[in-house]
């Protein structure tokens, strides 16, 4: 049976996967959504014969499903694990066009949230664990398709918990593919052509949660005071936010740029001082790409005070960061000489960032299922400037990588749609995905 099994279902799929509202507001006492989203995951499983295993990670209602697809039974190769996570973050329906939690397929979208990170390739995965157990396939390695939580809150109740505490669910499992990759970058060669890069996540930057503390003496507001701890965490701040960290070239994102060059003829020297000015010609990417050059520290939190003639005795904020490899140590080296004597810091959440390699027999696979596919594509490694579940897998030695194929329509502002109002995925796409993942796992 061919694999138009899984692309007839695939658009009902993530249609139906978006209709939960799984929605992660951070906090466990709000969520929702997941364990119902995932039982009926392990059904559509399980229909098709899989023994599967629902798991709560730490906390009621953080479901989580595995089901492991057999290789063949001489083989001594590791396990691949294909991952999605079916948490969403919140959506406000009065901002929509559509319900965001209607899923529904017109103008050429399947519409809602979720439909681009990530219910689409938990679409795809799921159709194709289905074809493949109908069809009695026997794929070149064990297969482990694993449903998840919490992704959007940092996985603590979710891949982090599950790797912490139940190690067992990754047995034998050497290589894992996740969000966010495989969509398509469309250039203009100089010979007039077009050229479709499809960016591979080799890397992703480390993710922190910072909290910045002053303490002073409480006292009237209306009374002279040297020692004021909304000044010294307002100073503090701004002095965070107007930083501008220094530019290093990773390996993943200096490959990017090569290869971009190489195919459009443009110049983006790592050397030019106006690399990141010449980024714009990657056109709505570049947003994407430019945060991968530096560290970023960006400022979301204040809280202090609680009358306005009172001087409080604590000033707090939190400050997003995210960190490039091999860089933790000199960021928190010039955040600690930004903050200054008065301020402590102390991370609320903190996840290293990852990098591995573009080569090996698992890439190889993944530029033969796009060139299948499209002659006119190329597999290109890039670097995620957010973070995702591979952080929790790469703790137990899994090799990761950002695989879920779309061919995007060169004028989609795709990165827009993450976490945007109006996302949407096109129906086209899914299905093109769905045939580049299936030609992937059955030459991985």
């Amino acid at each position: 049976m061919s694999s138009q099994s899984a692309t007839t279902e695939v658009v009902d799929l993530v249609s139906r996967l978006i209709r939960f509202d799984t929605s992660n507001t951070g906090e466990p006492e709000t969520t929702k959504g997941e364990e119902e989203c995932a039982k009926w995951v392990a059904q559509q499983l399980e229909e098709v014969g899989y023994t599967t295993q629902y798991v709560e990670s730490g906390r009621p209602g953080r479901g989580n499903v595995f089901a492991r697809l057999a290789g063949p039974p001489d083989s001594d190769r590791g396990a691949l694990l294909i991952h999605a996570h079916l948490d969403v973050v919140p959506a406000e329906p009065a901002d929509w066009s559509v319900h965001p939690f209607s899923g529904a397929v017109k103008d050429g979208y399947i519409w809602g949230r979720g439909a681009v990170d990530m219910k689409d390739m938990a679409g795809m995965a799921l159709a194709l664990a289905r074809q493949f157990k109908r069809d009695g396939t026997v794929p070149p390695r064990e297969i482990v398709f694993a449903f998840l939580a919490d992704e959007e809150a940092g996985g603590a109740w979710g891949a982090h918990w599950l790797v912490e505490h139940r190690p067992d669910l990754f047995e034998g499992i050497t290589e894992a593919v996740g969000e966010v990759g495989g969509f398509s970058l469309t250039v203009d060669r100089p010979d007039g052509t077009q050229k479709r890069l499809y960016l591979v996540e080799t890397a992703e930057k480390g993710l922190g949660w910072m909290r910045l503390t002053a303490d002073a003496q409480a006292g009237h507001g209306s009374f002279l005071h040297s020692d004021n701890a909304v000044t010294e965490v307002a100073e503090a701040v701004a002095r965070i936010g107007r930083h501008t960290f220094p530019l290093v070239m990773t390996d993943s994102v200096s490959q990017f740029l090569a290869e971009v060059s190489a195919e459009t003829g443009l110049d983006f020297n790592p050397e030019a001082p106006d690399l990141e000015t010449s980024l714009f010609k990657l056109g709505n990417l570049a947003r994407i790409i430019g945060a991968t050059l530096r560290d970023t520290a960006n400022p979301t939190m204040l809280k202090a005070g609680y009358k306005a003639n009172v001087i409080p005795q604590k000033a707090e904020a939190v400050i997003d960061c995210r960190v490039l490899p091999g860089r933790q140590k000199a960021f928190e080296k010039e955040i600690d000489e930004l903050i200054g004597p008065n301020v402590t810091r102390e991370w609320i959440t903190h996840l290293d960032s990852y990098e591995t390699s573009f080569d090996g027999h698992l890439v190889d696979a993944m530029n033969d299922a796009i060139l299948a596919h499209d002659e006119h594509g190329k597999t290109v490694p890039y670097m995620l400037s957010a973070g995702t579940d591979a952080k929790a897998f790469a703790k137990l030695g899994i090799r990761c990588f950002g695989f879920a194929p779309l061919q995007l329509p060169p004028d989609l502002d795709f990165a827009a749609l993450f976490h945007g109002v109006d996302e949407r995925v096109p129906v086209d796409a899914v299905l093109f995905g769905t045939k580049v993942f299936e030609h992937f796992l059955l030459h991985s």
